[in-house]
């Protein structure tokens, strides 16, 4: 408590607070900067007005956002993606971490398998061999195309499996002693007692598929199929204001292109933002004791 005190650690902490704040308020100010056009009218977006606050503040992008069903669609395929590609990686990272967290003396053979999941993280096949991988298989076209690919995320199990090393081997020893199996002790020990691991291999996978683009592009057909972030891709990139109807024209005389973007820019960052500060804690605390040991 005295070390504490030390004009030294004050001034210590003072700065670390002033630094990360700084940093901080550096990431934020790209987004409060397209939150603040999203909601300008369309001659201040046009004519660069736009800071960090509203210029003539007004909903209408958003309103012309609700009423595109393409925008909608996409969110869709999007959450779909989540929930099949979250739920494939936590089982898939769960039953591999599992066995490569015991000691040699339990399973002979983890070395082995602990550097075949290795090397993957450094060599890759390429992306033309996984592209006719997915062509030959039949997904191509399908949403399995967007999870099956990565449905193993080595570094996931890596962090993973060195939180199981944490768990105390004797809770293991007194649940076989009592007839537990191993499917028993990994499901009512070792899960429950790694909910921090777990949420920020969760938040890691959730993060990816949210925010991934260019799998939706190269492996789905039809633009109609796309999730959020390559809908969002196209519309900021190939936008073709010739497909659009006389609803759409008469919506954009209240509106600009630059202020819709923003605003779909920003709903679609909108439940990454939501969800991180519940995750938060368990992320900080998964990452530190996840990576104790190698």
């Amino acid at each position: 408590m005295v070390e504490s005190k030390h004009p030294a650690n004050i001034a210590f902490t003072i700065i670390n607070y002033i630094v990360t704040g700084f940093l901080g308020l550096i990431c934020l100010i790209p987004l409060i900067h397209v939150f603040a056009i999203s909601l300008s009218s369309s001659a201040a977006a046009t004519g660069g007005l736009v800071t960090l606050w509203p210029v003539d503040f007004t909903l209408e992008s958003y309103a012309y956002v609700a009423r595109r069903a393409a925008f909608w669609k996409s969110m869709v395929v999007s959450v779909q993606r989540v929930i099949i590609g979250v739920g494939l990686n936590m089982f898939f990272c769960i039953m591999c971490a599992y066995p490569l967290s015991k000691a040699k003396d339990q399973f002979r053979c983890r070395s082995i398998y602990a550097w075949y999941f290795f090397i993957t993280m450094l060599i890759s096949g390429g992306l033309i061999p996984l592209y006719m991988v997915i062509r030959e298989t039949g997904l191509l076209g399908t949403i399995w195309a967007l999870v099956i690919p990565g449905a193993v995320p080595v570094y996931n199990i890596v962090l993973l499996l060195n939180f199981f090393r944490q768990t105390p081997r004797e809770l293991e020893e007194a649940a076989i002693v009592d007839g537990a199996s191993q499917w028993t002790i990994l499901w009512r020990i070792f899960v429950p007692t790694s909910t921090a691991a777990l949420a920020t291999v969760g938040l890691y996978s959730t993060v990816y598929h949210w925010n991934d683009w260019f799998s939706g592009i190269l492996y789905l057909k039809l633009p109609e199929q796309y999730p959020l972030q390559s809908y969002l891709r196209s519309v900021v990139i190939d936008m073709k204001l010739n497909n659009m109807g006389a609803q759409d024209w008469q919506a954009l005389a209240l509106v600009s292109d630059k202020t819709v973007k923003c605003a779909q820019i920003f709903l679609a960052a909108l439940p990454i933002l939501c969800v991180y500060p519940f995750l938060q804690n368990y992320f900080v605390k998964g990452m530190v004791l996840g990576s104790v040991k190698g």
